[in-house]
């Protein structure tokens, strides 16, 4: 009984003391995490620059219509969801086996007071605005949660759902890139040409010199000159459109969309460190009193 008492606490003292290692860890983590959000100012997403940022908008989505939850069918801009079985082992014993899961990787818009830009939440670590649990009978539950239907029901399934609403405010700390997209003077003046042509009439008056009713092959080069003059003028003085997203880092600094300001991001953060701090103190401290305690029996 005693060399079993020994191992035991052995066992206690290793296991503690894994937990304690890895709470540890994530403790200086999330130190680097706290530094990197702390850090990065806040700032309006027209005046972004490349690189590393931290805004702050609410959700749209980039089509027309909003992106539909494949579970629930509800409106959102992003969604994740796990479909689970129930399943009785020999002994009776209930567990639930997973065989469905999928997660939204369609880009949706953030939007402040002075510009949009995209948010790609591939690989992202999202804190989603809603997370519902519900039962019932087949796979696909077609619809939007539902209360328990009693005890006449069978819940030979559940489902869990996580959502980011169309509307929500949200923080996003992420890679911003931005990609500038104008018009070559190339293709403005094949465009141009070809809505020249569209326009027999105008074209003949223009550019007919020897008034025989076609264009001639000396005419039609003047007709391309012409368009490219033109259309170089134009590109000049078009605006340049930059699309912008927001996308996973490429040096491992956080990828988070949360719904809450910095400022609680921030403080969130800190907590989780605290959490783990704490954690990995009390798990080390009890390993050090079972490392004792079997030291104590073990015989002399």
């Amino acid at each position: 009984m005693r060399s079993s008492d020994i191992l035991h606490y052995w066992e206690a003292a290793a296991v503690l003391a894994a937990i304690a290692c890895w709470a540890l860890y994530r403790f200086t983590a999330s130190i680097r995490r706290d530094r990197y959000l702390e850090d990065t100012p806040l700032v309006k997403i027209r005046s972004a620059a490349q690189g590393y940022v931290k805004v702050f908008g609410r959700a749209k989505t980039a089509q027309p219509d909003p992106t539909i939850s494949p579970l629930s069918l509800r409106p959102c801009v992003w969604w994740s969801y796990n479909v689970q079985e129930k399943q009785r082992n020999a002994k009776g014993e209930t567990t639930w086996r997973t065989i469905d899961s999928a997660t939204s990787i369609t880009p949706f818009v953030l939007a402040d007071a002075d510009g949009e830009c995209l948010v790609g939440p591939i690989n992202a670590e999202i804190t989603p605005t809603s997370r519902d649990v519900w039962y019932g009978d087949s796979p696909s539950p077609g619809g939007p949660p539902v209360a328990s239907r009693g005890f006449m029901s069978s819940d030979l399934y559940r489902y869990n759902e996580q959502l980011l609403h169309v509307g929500d405010q949200l923080s996003v700390t992420g890679e911003l890139r931005s990609n500038s997209e104008i018009e070559t003077s190339a293709g403005a003046s094949a465009a141009l040409l070809r809505q020249w042509k569209s326009d027999q009439g105008a074209l003949l008056a223009r550019f007919d010199q020897n008034h025989d009713g076609k264009i001639d092959s000396g005419e039609w080069d003047a007709a391309r000159s012409a368009a490219a003059a033109e259309s170089q003028a134009h590109t000049l003085k078009s605006n340049i459109v930059r699309t912008s997203c927001i996308g996973e880092t490429t040096h491992g600094e956080p990828f988070l969309i949360a719904p809450m300001d910095s400022k609680h991001l921030v403080i969130r953060e800190k907590l989780f460190g605290a959490m783990f701090l704490a954690i990995g103190v009390v798990c080390a401290g009890f390993s050090a009193w079972a490392i004792e305690h079997a030291l104590a029996l073990a015989p002399t």
